[in-house]
């Protein structure tokens, strides 16, 4: 059955999921005694199957796990990973502060250590983990932010080269850029301190590029704004998220406020949506055979039936 165009734009090329800081612990132990974190990302899942929603990819924009460890990663990996399956949908994890690289690698990536005897001579990963994925010619690239032992974010002087590199030949469908630290300004003067590091460094080797949107987590609630002309999309937290409205110079997170977001790609723009999470009740609703209904009428009859107020 033919689906009709009822506004003036065609359906999303691509749909990506964008989730960040699920902040796992081992033995589904509750973060802070208060938060399931488990509980609150088996219910987004679910919300994206019963909408019908087919992502092509799942994006994880760091802090995936709260303490790095490999229980809470295999963890998430098998609830992400049956419901991607679902789909056929790719999965891209991005390490985030909270992560711990070598468990990350090995949990997630299911990548297996060059050299046992270097890793335990050295038990601090010092090699950022970035990656490049590629979605029927829409290149993801997720660029490592987090610093061993450390809260705020940086980009080495050779990732900046590998970016560099890796921009050089424009994509098909052109780059997003996944990162846990966003290169935005922040209100809550705590996260300043823990911020991006060095932005006008990473904003040269942006400019110009073919990047289209950049995705972000790390300060646990949405928010947008633009850096190197390019716009930023930060998704909430899944786990918890922070109080806008506590008073002034305290941070304050709560169980509450829980969002996704759907990153809809289109030829010529991305839009991107907040999909809260959790079961709420409905106060007005317009069911599929209404709009069946209005696909039918042509589409002045449609104006009429539909946006007329009465």
């Amino acid at each position: 059955m033919a689906v009709v165009q009822l506004g003036q734009y065609a359906p999303a090329e691509q749909i990506l999921v964008h989730l960040s800081d699920t902040h796992f612990l081992a033995d589904g132990a509750a973060l802070y005694g208060a938060v399931e974190t488990d509980q609150t990302v088996h219910r987004a899942l679910e919300q994206l199957h019963r909408s019908g929603i087919r992502p092509d990819a799942l994006i994880l924009t760091g802090d995936v796990a709260d303490r790095g460890e490999a229980d809470a990663y295999r963890r998430i990996r098998g609830i992400v990973e049956a419901a991607a399956a679902q789909w056929d949908a790719a999965i891209i994890w991005v390490m985030g502060n909270h992560d711990q690289r070598k468990s990350f690698r090995s949990e997630l990536l299911g990548e297996a250590p060059d050299d046992q005897q270097s890793v335990d001579q050295n038990p601090v990963d010092q090699n950022p983990v970035d990656q490049l994925h590629d979605l029927d010619g829409l290149r993801i690239i997720a660029l490592d932010t987090s610093v061993p032992g450390y809260h705020h974010g940086e980009v080495a002087d050779a990732q900046l080269e590998w970016l560099r590199q890796v921009l050089s030949t424009p994509a098909r469908r052109g780059s997003i850029l996944a990162l846990h630290h966003p290169p935005i300004p922040t209100p809550l003067p705590l996260m300043s301190v823990l911020e991006l590091q060095d932005q006008p460094r990473l904003a040269a080797v942006l400019a110009g590029s073919d990047v289209r949107a950049i995705l972000a987590g790390h300060l646990h609630y949405s928010t947008q704004g633009v850096f190197a002309g390019i716009p930023v999309s930060v998704a909430a937290a899944t786990c918890y998220t922070m109080d806008l409205s506590a008073p002034d110079r305290e941070m304050t997170g709560v169980n509450g406020g829980q969002t996704l977001n759907l990153v809809h790609v289109y030829a010529d723009q991305i839009t991107h949506s907040q999909l809260p999470i959790g079961d709420y009740t409905a106060v007005t609703q317009f069911f599929a055979d209404y709009v069946g209904e209005l696909a039918a009428l042509s589409p002045e009859d449609r104006r009429l039936a539909f946006s007329r107020q009465s």
